[in-house]
């Protein structure tokens, strides 16, 4: 592929202070069990190549959904015009230091490869979790689904870079629903396709598989019988899995550089930080350490390079609580003027790059989950996001988990349905009293985070421990 996307490049009718072209090849295999029978069994196979040219300043975009050199060449004229005709209008001119000269690759780390088990094994396997997840007459639906993707990409450019990309997929999603009379309870396994890694199909059949799926389903029923979550102030602790949509809704979001710009606010919306903020606004408590951290074995978004060829290394965005960097790329540091962090990404071939967030982890303290619980008197544990709210400037949201249980006097007793809790994002983060150690931290990701116009959905990954939140506002089904 390298000798091909080179020929290209020697080969362009015009001439520009810089070229890249970024070929993808995505295979996706996705099946579905719905009741233990087969619901969906498909596969996607998706290349193309992105061209990117910068010239006079501005850059310009083509895409094609081929690899033939002659088409790769067509797009690179779109996108040669369409960067001229952009620079009689330009706000901020794109400077070739953003276009660093790189050689690298990136795997992604497999134990069990795709290969190791046919179609007719792993749809084997999604029917027994659909047996384990119906524990009683009770449940009234089961799904069971996994989705493999293989993607490679090619970066190369004409200052020289050359770098190499390979990364294999896994997604799966287990969920009961239990019914009685009117009041239905659905259970996950830690949320829709949280379970998104890096890896081979060693995430598929793990030792602990049939007995998540058998606690799953032992849940939805328990949630039909338990009281509504109450209504009132107390303190909150997170599970990992709930973290996972509070960091990406409260921290990454609004720390996207392009939103504080202001260039996603026609769709996705903005964000209450500004550029002014970093390095000085007090974001969350001490106990506050965020990380932008790219190369973490096996977590969903992990990469060496983003897509316009820049290095990837981990960082402090929050450290202490205090806010220090953002998620952009080298335009947007260098149009905001503030540090930031290896993040442009696209979600295939025909996706420009733009400001993502990645692998973003709240980093482990050093409190056990049992010391945790056994400091709150009043409290309540929630797990597992299953709706959520939060405005366009990422301040003020609400979420609302599917499992509760009450916290009295240092122990975890009552389970109640319906936990609902809501705050505003620096406040929130202000009461964060206390973070779980390394034993309570969990991995966990998500394929579909949606941004940009034309819309692009990508895979970001989520780390933490568990959390203790003090004095937040918890809320019911009925409130």
């Amino acid at each position: 592929m390298f000798s091909k996307l080179l020929t290209v490049l020697e080969t362009l009718p015009f001439s520009a202070e810089w070229v890249g072209l970024r070929a993808v090849r995505e295979n996706r295999h996705i099946r579905t069990l719905r009741d233990q029978r087969l619901a969906r069994h498909g596969s996607v196979l998706s290349q193309g190549v992105m061209v990117e040219v910068l010239c006079q300043g501005q850059v310009g975009y083509g895409a094609v959904h081929s690899l033939s050199p002659h088409r790769i060449v067509e797009a690179a004229i779109v996108a040669y015009r369409q960067a001229i005709a952009a620079a009689d209008w330009t706000l901020s001119p794109t400077e070739m230091s953003s276009r660093p000269t790189l050689v690298g690759e990136y795997q992604s780390p497999v134990e069990q490869p795709f290969s190791s088990l046919t179609s007719a094994d792993v749809i084997e396997v999604l029917h027994r979790v659909g047996g384990a997840l119906k524990v009683s007459d009770r449940i009234v639906q089961t799904i069971a689904e996994i989705t493999l993707a293989d993607v490679e990409s090619w970066f190369v450019s004409s200052n020289g870079s050359q770098i190499h990309q390979s990364f294999n997929r896994v997604m799966t999603n287990y969920e009961a629903t239990a019914q009685a009379g009117s009041a239905v309870q659905t259970r996950s396994d830690n949320g829709w396709k949280a379970r998104s890694y890096q890896g081979g199909l060693e995430f598929l059949v793990s030792e602990d598989l049939w007995e998540r799926a058998q606690r799953i389903g032992e849940q939805a029923v328990e949630l039909l019988d338990a009281p509504d979550c109450p209504t009132d102030c107390r303190s909150l602790v997170l599970a990992p899995d709930q973290m996972l949509m509070q960091i990406h809704e409260s921290v990454g979001h609004p720390l996207e550089l392009d939103r504080i710009l202001g260039d996603e606010r026609n769709y996705a919306g903005g964000s209450f930080v500004k550029p002014e903020d970093f390095g000085q606004l007090t974001y969350g408590s001490e106990q506050m350490n965020i990380t932008f951290d790219p190369g973490l074995h096996h977590e969903f978004a992990s990469y060496a390079f983003d897509d316009t060829g820049v290095p990837a290394t981990k960082e402090h965005l929050i450290q202490n609580g205090k806010l220090l960097r953002g998620l952009g790329s080298l335009e947007s540091q260098a149009r905001m003027k503030v540090p930031g962090v290896a993040s442009a990404r696209a979600s295939s071939w025909n996706r420009p790059p733009i400001d993502r967030m990645a692998n973003l982890n709240l980093e482990p303290g050093d409190t056990s989950f049992e010391d945790l619980i056994a400091g709150v008197e009043r409290g309540i544990y929630m797990e597992t996001n299953r709706s959520w709210s939060i405005d366009d400037q990422r301040h003020k949201f609400q979420f609302s988990c599917e499992y509760g249980r009450l916290i009295e006097d240092g122990q975890l007793t009552q389970v109640v349905k319906n936990p609902n809790y809501r705050g505003t994002t620096p406040e929130f983060w202000g009461n964060l009293v206390s973070v779980g150690d390394r034993q309570s931290w969990q991995m966990f990701g998500t394929p579909s985070c949606g941004k940009g116009e034309p819309n692009q959905l990508i895979t970001v990954g989520h780390a933490s421990p568990v959390a203790l939140f003090s004095e937040i506002e918890v809320f019911g089904g009925d409130a």
